[in-house]
């Protein structure tokens, strides 16, 4: 496991809940084949402490963002539901995989359970030509489409990104890494 613990806003991490996360952190490599590495931000507002873990490996990231008056309890709200995360992704792997075989996990934190959500069908595939446009252009393009997203290799730097319509009406911009 590879661990990331940085402080943002004046809060300072003492040894021991370094200690304690790497700990209970390194409950969850069981999940995984490969190393994963962990990212933990723990900050300060004016009233309440936040941490945020970030878990990738081969590809996939977890995360799980928890807010209230106190560091330890964040890590107690955190690590069940990043272990959720992980747990639903593989049994779903796992059922695309066997087409609807289940195994049973033995979790180290506690949740409550939630019904799975059922995945849809692929029903339909689309294929089109990436073009080199810049990221104006790509916003036209989305606008003149009706699209939620659209796209588009970025002629300044090279690189596959999206451009979406939020909820708020503005556009994001997703940056992809590869």
């Amino acid at each position: 496991m590879k661990l990331e613990i940085l402080e943002r806003g004046g809060y300072k991490v003492s040894q021991r809940l370094e200690r304690i996360l790497t700990e209970k952190l390194t409950r969850l490599e069981k999940y995984f084949e490969d190393t994963m590495n962990v990212k933990v931000v723990c900050s300060r507002t004016a009233k309440q402490e936040k941490l945020e873990i970030t878990v990738s490996s081969k590809g996939l990231m977890y995360r799980s963002e928890v807010t209230s008056d106190n560091m330890y309890n964040n890590i107690d709200f955190a690590l069940p539901k990043l272990e959720k995360q992980i747990v639903r992704n593989s049994e779903k792997r796992k059922m695309i995989r066997a087409r609807g075989s289940k195994q049973e996990n033995f979790l180290p934190f506690e949740f409550i359970e939630e019904e799975p959500e059922q995945l849809p069908d692929v029903f339909k595939t689309k294929t089109f030509e990436l073009q080199p446009m810049l990221v104006d252009e790509a916003r036209f393009a989305i606008e003149r489409l009706g699209h939620d997203f659209y796209v588009f290799i970025n002629a300044e730097n090279d690189k596959i990104n999206i451009i979406y319509r939020r909820k708020d009406g503005k556009f994001g911009l997703i940056d992809l890494v590869y």
